[in-house]
């Protein structure tokens, strides 16, 4: 396995697995809570189902309600108040978590301190190492020039080894543009449903640039049986214009934008503003939670503050 030195890694331009690797440290302090069951937090550790049974976990006591196991029912408790109150334990059930990372050409831009497509590597990392700490499974895919669909597994190996599949399409980001965008990108999905089937939780982490309906359909498939979190990342400059003349390329390309002009600031920051509001408005008819991370701000202060609020 090649690790990637600094030399060959411009610090916030391109990943390195040692860079990625260091990440495991923020990923201890980091609860990422679950939107639909907010009790339990998805990667906190092997995800909780209440059941009734013998031989688990005590959780709690509450009345006695009929069809209750008797083998169950909390007799001190039961004599102190003078009505049947019965145990609740707890089974610990196995949450697998497969991570969409988009590398594309579109994720190579950034104004400030980092790219979105680096952000976007930090963000599957930590999640990556918060999911391996706890026990559970972790697997992924990289939307890059090629793809490789990474079972989950617990070994570590198999982590590291995502990991550098992301640093590698990082490293080669601005060398090739896909061309049928759209299409390959439902036909990854296609393949994704075919390995993710139930009680997965799915992190898709893209500026989500370029999704259309056929994409949308397969999402809205996944989340009948598991649950999806999106993270759009999105640099301030696509959302806010300062007021200064700028000047935007890349390696073919060049715009001239004028920020001192009012109506070119309110039109730039008001479409920002309506996509992200109609595509969560798209997702939530699917029970898919939708999150931005602004790539300009230190990643562990946006995570914090993105997954404390859901």
């Amino acid at each position: 396995m090649k690790l990637y030195k600094k030399k060959y890694s411009p610090p916030n331009v391109f990943l390195s697995l040692e860079h990625l690797l260091k990440l495991e440290v923020f990923s201890s302090t980091l609860q990422i809570s679950d939107s639909k069951n907010k009790s339990n937090s998805i990667l906190s550790g092997q995800y909780a189902s209440k059941l009734r049974g013998r031989g688990l976990d005590f959780e709690e006591v509450r009345p006695y309600i009929f069809g209750d196991d008797i083998r169950n029912i909390d007799w001190k408790v039961t004599a102190k108040t003078g009505k049947t109150h019965t145990k609740i334990f707890t089974e610990e059930k196995e949450k697998p978590v497969f991570i969409f990372v988009d590398q594309s050409s579109s994720m190579g831009f950034g104004s400030k301190n980092k790219t979105k497509a680096f952000v976007a590597g930090e963000i599957a990392s930590i999640i990556a190492h918060k999911t391996k700490k706890k026990g559970d499974r972790v697997g992924g895919l990289v939307f890059g020039e090629d793809y490789e669909i990474i079972t989950p597994k617990r070994d570590a190996r198999n982590s590291i080894y995502f990991l550098q599949k992301i640093v590698e399409a990082n490293q080669n980001i601005y060398n090739y543009d896909i061309k049928d965008f759209d299409n390959s990108l439902a036909e990854m999905f296609a393949k994704v449903n075919n390995i993710v089937t139930h009680d997965y939780v799915v992190f898709i982490i893209s500026d989500f640039h370029r999704y259309n309906p056929a994409v949308i359909k397969y999402l809205s498939q996944l989340g009948l049986h598991n649950d999806i979190i999106m993270i759009k990342v999105f640099d301030e400059l696509e959302d806010h214009i300062p007021n200064a003349q700028l000047t935007i390329t890349n390696k073919t390309k060049q715009i001239n934008l004028n920020g001192k002009n009012s109506k070119t600031k309110e039109k730039v920051e008001a479409t920002f503003e309506k996509e992200f509001t109609d595509f969560k408005s798209e997702l939530s008819k699917y029970n898919i939670t939708l999150l931005k991370v602004n790539c300009c701000n230190p990643i562990e202060e946006e995570l914090l503050e993105v997954f404390s609020n859901l």
